[in-house]
């Protein structure tokens, strides 16, 4: 098992939480505050598991601005309090900078039992291979 900090094990608090307004948030119309507050506990964690030097230098890269402008962008658009906008807007970001990791995400998937029986079924295998292939997102 992998042996986590404290500091890592709040972070994983915090985006958890993060996920789950941003998620609550959606589900009751683009609600204002919950999906800043998401927003904000998302970005924090994040920084609290990785750490803050790890977390800017990742999302700060030269070839990672627009991704991270997009990102940011979208948070802080929905900050402002315009949430559809800033939701589509961080989406598209998120999926820029995590590209590299979906192929890896995709492929613990398929080794889990019930998920992995899920993901080859016909219609769903030939998205989660598009999905798969990281270098045709652009």
């Amino acid at each position: 098992m992998i042996s986590l900090t404290d500091s890592q094990k709040i972070g994983m608090g915090l985006t958890g939480f993060g996920v789950f307004f941003l998620f609550f948030g959606m589900m009751l119309f683009f609600d204002k505050a919950l999906l800043a507050i998401g927003n904000i506990l998302f970005v924090t964690g994040l920084s609290f598991v990785i750490g803050l030097e790890r977390t800017f230098r990742f999302f700060f890269q030269r070839h990672k601005a627009k991704a991270t402008s997009f990102f940011l962008g979208g948070v802080l658009v929905v900050l402002i309090g315009w949430p559809i906008v800033g939701v589509v807007l961080e989406i598209y970001g998120f999926f820029l900078l995590f590209r590299g990791f979906f192929p890896v995400a995709v492929g613990f998937i398929r080794r889990v039992p019930v998920l992995g029986s899920l993901l080859s079924l016909p219609g769903i295998s030939a998205l989660v291979d598009k999905i798969g292939e990281s270098n045709t997102m652009v």
